[in-house]
């Protein structure tokens, strides 16, 4: 795959995979890790940034994303190659059943699943790309090679029904939130390590009780639920002093069961703001929580918290 000046950026198909097992259920969270980091084992090297890790999760040939939380297997039979054509390994899961459902649970479980996507995408360190119609659950009915269908197959559709458009207000949310939190696009690698200097991890790991995670838990291959604790006053550029960006707390649950995650105490506040969950389909009111709170996160879901500065007016 091409389109970006040599060494600008590079598709990162470790993201699109790791991301598509670990929704699936197929994937630890430590092997997600390094994906929400902009794949510094892959990228931070020769002095390049986060932006050159160019996160995808559907590109141009394969599933859209609503086909990939609606199909287990490709259905390429309109393109008159008795549906050899395509890849065969998509990393898609149905929910449940194969195709579209009038169940309203699977629906419930597919639109979250594209709402987990999104958020995984668009909350990850690097550049994310989006795939057109994928903000509007944009279907090519399963077939995962559409090149030479001139046909509603490839088309967009712009009479957006509601589920499209609430998917569109979601990714709208996400990315008001990507442009006013500079900490979800910094400019330097997070690492986890410790700054001596200015006593400070750029990100600290939390298990679901509420501490840092320790080494069992990281072995741990049935570990599928974490938060990812971006400290705003890490440093944000070559000169080594603290910054002063917003601190964030990103929580994924991939258990097919609900989590009662613990709110991590942290430097310079007291309270959480509840940012995003996608369990919630729609915009509610902001909701603050005491750090050493219980939070129910709902099975495979995404939250984003940030904390409520004591010094903020």
């Amino acid at each position: 795959m091409g389109g970006f000046p040599p060494g600008w950026g590079e598709w990162n198909d470790k993201f699109r995979d790791t991301v598509r097992d670990f929704w699936k259920g197929e994937s630890s969270a430590s092997a997600l890790t390094p994906r929400l980091c902009a794949s510094g084992d892959v990228f931070n090297h020769q002095g390049r940034r986060p932006w050159a890790c160019v996160n995808f999760i559907t590109a141009h040939d394969g599933f859209t994303l609503n086909d990939l939380v609606t199909y287990n297997d490709k259905h390429n039979e309109a393109n008159a190659e008795d549906n050899k054509d395509g890849n065969s390994n998509n990393r898609s899961w149905n929910c449940g059943v194969e195709g579209p459902t009038g169940d309203p649970a699977i629906n419930e479980l597919r639109e979250r699943q594209m709402r987990n996507f999104l958020a995984t995408l668009l909350l990850s360190q690097g550049t994310p790309m989006l795939l057109a119609g994928d903000e509007f659950a944009r279907t090519q009915g399963g077939n995962n090679n559409a090149y030479c269908q001139d046909t509603e197959i490839s088309w967009l559709n712009w009479n957006i029904e509601e589920k499209g458009q609430s998917l569109t207000r979601f990714v709208q949310k996400l990315t008001r939130l990507r442009h006013k939190y500079p900490i979800l696009r910094r400019n330097l690698f997070l690492t986890g390590q410790y700054n001596a200097q200015l006593e400070v991890k750029d990100v600290t790991w939390i298990n679901a009780n509420g501490a840092e995670m320790e080494e069992s838990h990281w072995n741990d291959a049935n570990m599928r639920c974490l938060g990812m604790l971006m400290d705003g006053r890490a440093q944000t550029t070559g000169i080594r002093q603290r910054g002063k960006n917003a601190t964030m707390l990103l929580v994924i649950n991939g258990h097919h069961e609900l989590v009662e995650f613990t709110l991590p105490e942290c430097p310079g506040g007291r309270q959480w703001s509840l940012l995003i969950d996608t369990n919630i389909p729609g915009d509610t009111e902001q909701a603050s929580f005491e750090t050493g709170q219980k939070y129910a996160v709902t099975a495979r879901s995404v939250l984003l918290f940030a904390l409520q500065s004591e010094t903020a007016e």
